[in-house]
């Protein structure tokens, strides 16, 4: 059953700047199109026009869905107007509660988990689906406030952009000429408070639920990351601030065979993410388990836990 009254024209307002995050600029432009003069020139983020420019005006965009409201409260560094203009939003408005009563849904388009509770709430509870930008959250509380949300039927939808990497699809689908996988490690820049999501959730559909513990014994700078799995396979996750090499370096190794996957279509990533969200207002299922979610933000939180204690190994069960 749809979540939204017109599915086929679903009205979308994008909410939220954080330092060093594009996605108003480039997630609106895959719903809006966007001025391909003003986003190649102007764009903040200069990754943004390399790949939209890659695009053809065919495929650019998701059908039936547009952002038509936008509020950039947060301290990205860029303004509403700006993103309106590059990525053609009819609707600029001052506060985020604006857009109620003019939108079916919402996305909060910004990675500072502990915030999110706050971000979402005014939408949650005037019955709005949300999807929310990685990571969901940072600390255990607030997980539990949207566990509760969920559990109450609230649409919330969170996820990585990773999940959708085409490189890593085939092994998502099967590592059967694998064996059974004992060793697997993924590697991303940035903190892992913002960016260790991406590296969690880049594995986390290939091996599937079923982790156990998380030990943390880096820095905030250099957070090296050792998970263990009950299916029998260490995970070791690397996030270091200036890796810029190292965004999605993925290996898997069993007991019959190994492979090294790199990524490197952010466009297929983020309107595939997208496109989850949008099908899943239209038919009322997940694209995944919300369950999923839950134990990837304990992944999350046992790792910063573990990290503030010294190394100690986090049982999720804790979270």
């Amino acid at each position: 059953m749809s979540l939204v009254p017109h599915p086929q024209a679903i009205r979308l307002a994008l909410i939220g700047s954080t330092p060093g995050n594009g996605h108003p600029y480039s997630w609106s432009a895959m719903f809006n199109g966007y001025n391909r003069e003003a986003m190649t020139k102007e764009c903040p983020f200069a990754g943004i026009p390399v790949y939209l420019n890659k695009q053809p005006a065919d495929t650019l965009t998701i059908p039936g869905a547009k952002v038509t409201h936008i509020c950039c409260i947060g301290n990205g560094g860029f303004t509403a107007e700006h993103v309106a203009h590059c990525s053609l939003i009819p609707h600029v408005v001052k506060q985020p509660t604006d857009v109620i009563g003019h939108v079916d849904a919402v996305i909060i388009a910004t990675d500072i988990g502990g915030e999110h509770v706050a971000r979402a709430r005014p939408f949650v509870e005037a019955g709005l689906p949300v999807f929310i930008d990685k990571p969901l959250t940072d600390n255990a509380a607030d997980l539990q406030v949207f566990r509760a949300w969920v559990a109450a039927g609230r649409a919330i939808m969170s996820s990585s952009s990773m999940r959708y990497a085409k490189e890593y699809l085939p092994y998502r689908i099967s590592t059967r000429e694998l064996g059974d996988l004992r060793y697997v490690s993924i590697t991303t820049p940035k903190s892992w408070e913002t960016y260790g999501i991406h590296a969690l959730e880049g594995m986390y559909p290939i091996l599937g639920p079923g982790f156990v513990s998380a030990r943390n014994t880096g820095t905030p700078d250099r957070n090296v990351v050792h998970l263990k799995h009950r299916g029998g396979a260490d995970v070791v996750v690397v996030a270091n601030t200036d890796m810029y090499g190292g965004f999605g370096l993925l290996q898997l190794i069993g007991t019959a065979g190994h492979v090294n996957v790199a990524t490197g279509d952010t466009f297929f990533s983020f309107k595939s993410q997208l496109e989850a969200f949008i099908g899943y207002l239209r038919t009322g299922r997940r694209p995944f388990p919300f369950d999923e979610t839950v134990e990837l933000m304990q992944l999350l939180i046992a790792a910063l836990r573990s990290r503030e204690q010294g190394g100690r190994e986090v049982a999720l069960a804790e979270i």
